[in-house]
């Protein structure tokens, strides 16, 4: 019998199509998955929907995982691929302007150390489906503008520009939220 703490083991089994390794797996990935799927849909439902989605994807394909990398990292994919496919038959992308928007720089407001992730996850999930998935793909999975366009069928400008425009909002929401807050802080 094969032991469930045994990532290669583990591997084998949903190879060959084992619940009780897939459930394992499942429960080694899930809650850190479900982190990746929350950046990406607009609510707890539908980050649960990907999750599944996504998992039954990576069950269907581990026979193609190599075992060259990390699989954390392949599954990451899969699911980000997931919440992009969801994303595209969801929404379609139109361009709002091919020309880059300048970020304005306040280097007053540090907003950084006083704002905690969850809040600004929060934040994030305030933007827009078409900003939310561009700023995602770029700032937290570290995707090229070029990878962006090609995933999202829009052009390197409109990724461009939806990433200015995403940050813009996004610096607005913070200053609306915290800037009182933190200009009071920095005057004590």
């Amino acid at each position: 019998m094969a032991k469930l703490d045994d990532i290669g083991e583990i591997i084998k089994g949903c190879r060959k199509g084992k619940q009780k390794h897939q459930e394992a797996l499942f429960s080694m990935y899930a809650d850190k998955m479900f982190g990746v799927c929350r950046y990406y849909t607009k609510d707890y439902t539908e980050a649960e929907d990907v999750l599944h989605e996504g998992f039954i994807k990576v069950f269907g394909k581990i026979s193609k995982f190599r075992e060259e990398g990390s699989l954390e990292g392949w599954i990451r994919r899969i699911i980000v691929n997931t919440a992009l496919e969801k994303f595209r038959r969801q929404h379609r992308m139109f361009p709002i302007s091919d020309e880059h928007e300048e970020i304005e720089d306040d280097k007053n407001l540090n907003v950084e150390s006083r704002i905690s992730a969850d809040e600004l996850m929060t934040i994030i999930r305030e933007l827009s489906p078409k900003y939310r998935m561009v700023f995602n793909l770029y700032a937290i999975e570290g995707y090229s503008h070029k990878e962006i366009s090609e995933k999202l069928k829009i052009s390197e400008g409109t990724s461009k520009s939806n990433l200015a425009r995403a940050r813009t909002i996004l610096q607005q929401k913070v200053r609306d939220k915290y800037g009182n807050q933190i200009g009071q802080k920095m005057r004590s």
